[in-house]
């Protein structure tokens, strides 16, 4: 696995990526653009506590050019659920994302995780989320949506957000910097990590790869793990057609969905973290081959991710 520092990292003069390793659940990756009097954060974190340690690490850079300007890639909580802590900028996310972003109460969240009596499935979710203090999040929704493209000028600074879901969820929105060759995906981009597809269909994801490489980007901040090139992109396009090649063939041999998970052998993705995130994949593209098929519930997807682990 790459080795790399947590913190804020300089990619360009005044953009900074904020990364978080390893990058597994919950360890999500943001950033900042500076301009002459004003700054753009790209995400908030999983939490307040480390919501409140980046803001304080971005302030040297802030403190002049205050953050009036917030958006959100996605509605998972480690991407919004710091918001409260910059509730006066303007929050912008996709339409489909602030739709997403309310049905999920971090009380009950929490909740879920401290239930007892859930044997493995409770060992797992007490360490992907144990790190991470939900308590006192209040939901912050966006302030401003968008559909398809959305350009916005702070200070001398062209920034273009595209909305590429749904692929990871409803409302992916990808963060293009033009004249400075940057771009901020979201979880797009899971790199040395194995991506999770909660909405799809995968193809349109694939576009979404296929979309962040048109762009020819001098630098890539993933969502999850560390910074990457085009390399990287190919990579999870790879993983994700693989994917979802090997389920269509599973399902047309009328194989069910837990046989099928079991039955795939991940090849070249078997040293990615997260790997047993494959029954959530393989689910995702059986519901596309058959919609009428009632799908698994989230916490029986969490259940047979910790089967698998």
């Amino acid at each position: 696995m790459t080795n790399y520092t947590r913190g804020l990292h300089e990619i360009g003069d005044g953009l900074f990526a904020y990364l978080q390793p390893d990058g597994q659940w919950g360890f999500s990756n943001a950033g900042l653009v500076t301009a002459e009097d004003r700054s753009l954060l790209v995400d908030t974190l999983f939490d307040l506590k480390l919501t409140r340690q980046m803001l304080a690490e971005m302030a040297p850079h802030t403190l002049r050019r205050p953050i009036g300007t917030v958006v959100n890639t996605h509605a998972n909580g480690d991407h919004c659920w710091g918001n409260q802590l910059v509730d006066r900028a303007e929050i912008i996310a996709s339409a489909r994302c602030a739709t997403e972003m309310a049905l999920v109460d971090p009380a009950m969240f929490a909740a879920f995780i401290r239930m007892e009596g859930l044997g493995k499935l409770g060992d797992y979710l007490k360490r992907i989320f144990g790190a991470f203090d939900f308590d006192g999040i209040t939901v912050t929704p966006p302030t401003r949506t968008f559909q398809g493209e959305l350009t916005l000028e702070i200070g001398s600074r062209r920034v273009e957000l595209i909305e590429v879901g749904p692929a990871h969820t409803e409302g992916d929105v990808i963060v293009w910097l033009p004249s400075e060759r940057a771009v901020f995906t979201g979880d797009i981009l899971f790199i040395e990590g194995t991506p999770i597809v909660w909405a799809g269909p995968i193809d349109n994801w694939i576009r979404a790869c296929d979309r962040i490489l048109a762009l020819d980007a001098r630098v890539i901040v993933p969502g999850h793990g560390p910074l990457t090139d085009a390399a990287g992109v190919r990579s999870v396009r790879d993983y994700l057609r693989f994917v979802s090649d090997e389920a269509t063939k599973r399902f047309e041999a009328g194989m069910t969905v837990g046989d099928a998970v079991r039955d795939i052998a991940l090849g070249a993705f078997s040293g990615w973290q997260d790997r047993e995130r494959l029954a959530v994949n393989v689910n995702t593209r059986y519901r596309e081959l058959d919609p009428s098929a009632a799908g698994a519930s989230v916490p029986e997807l969490f259940a047979e991710m910790a089967k698998l682990t």
